[in-house]
């Protein structure tokens, strides 16, 4: 199939898409006591560990540390979600992959856009924060967002494809999966600045498309201003070839899906 068939055909889905992501926001938490405010609570409790970790045990001089690792955080977490996630998805509807026809790139997809979703929710409360520290974000910046925002959700989309495929085939991919992500968040400045990393080793650091993703929120929400254009460059480059690369593998191995599941 064309690339122009495919987005064609997921056009033509694009309702499943939306039932499989609401369906997802309304049952993730279903049945537990706090329900849907616990996408807010998972988060706050995260960045209270943190915060209590390196401002007081392991000292970070680092202003206003809260809001530092939050507007990382955050965009980490949607992240981390895609990647591990995002390896089951596919297993996780093996009746439905297996009985009828449909895109399978519909699974990943909703998938990601329902975590993406999620973060959008506690962005509410990035944004109360930034206001209350009295961070000036200009219109320019602001307007940066959604940009890197979609950057984002295009890495995460690649990266979802590339670990759903895989893991039909391979299923230990999803607990080294847990391995990596967490291997990951410490090779991405999260939890320190960018600043911390000594130059011989940058060039690694770079290389990491998350780098240049967290390194724009950080510019926009913590500092107030606009990220550097090679910033926004690199991040759009790295989100795209992940995509691409992504949409690559996941139209190569789908053709098996039914007969190894």
């Amino acid at each position: 199939m064309t690339e122009t068939g495919m987005f064609k055909e997921l056009y033509n889905y694009r309702h499943m898409v939306y039932s499989l992501v609401k369906k997802d926001l309304r049952g993730r938490y279903k049945g537990s006591f706090f329900g849907f405010l616990w996408t807010f609570l998972n988060p706050l409790l995260q960045l209270a560990v943190y915060t209590l970790i390196f401002s007081t045990i392991l000292k970070s001089n680092i202003e206003k540390y809260y809001l530092f690792l939050f507007v990382a955080l955050i965009p980490w977490m949607f992240f981390s979600t895609s990647l591990t996630g995002g390896a089951s998805c596919i297993l996780a509807q093996k009746s439905m992959v297996t009985k009828i026809y449909f895109p399978r790139l519909v699974l990943p997809i909703a998938h990601v856009t329902a975590a993406f979703v999620n973060m959008l929710y506690v962005f509410i409360i990035i944004f109360l924060a930034v206001a209350l520290e009295g961070v000036h974000i200009s219109l320019t910046s602001l307007l940066c967002l959604p940009v890197i925002m979609a950057v984002e959700y295009m890495l995460a989309l690649g990266i979802a494809f590339i670990s759903s495929s895989v893991t039909v085939y391979f299923r230990d991919m999803e607990h080294i999966l847990g391995i990596l992500a967490m291997i990951w968040m410490y090779m991405t400045p999260i939890i320190y600045p960018i600043d911390f990393i000594p130059e011989k080793y940058l060039i690694i650091f770079k290389l990491n498309p998350m780098t240049s993703v967290i390194t724009a929120y950080r510019d926009i929400l913590y500092y107030g201003k606009t990220p550097q254009m090679e910033t926004l460059l690199q991040a759009v480059i790295l989100g795209a070839l992940f995509l691409a690369i992504g949409l690559f593998t996941f139209s190569k191995l789908e053709k098996h899906f039914a007969e190894e599941l």
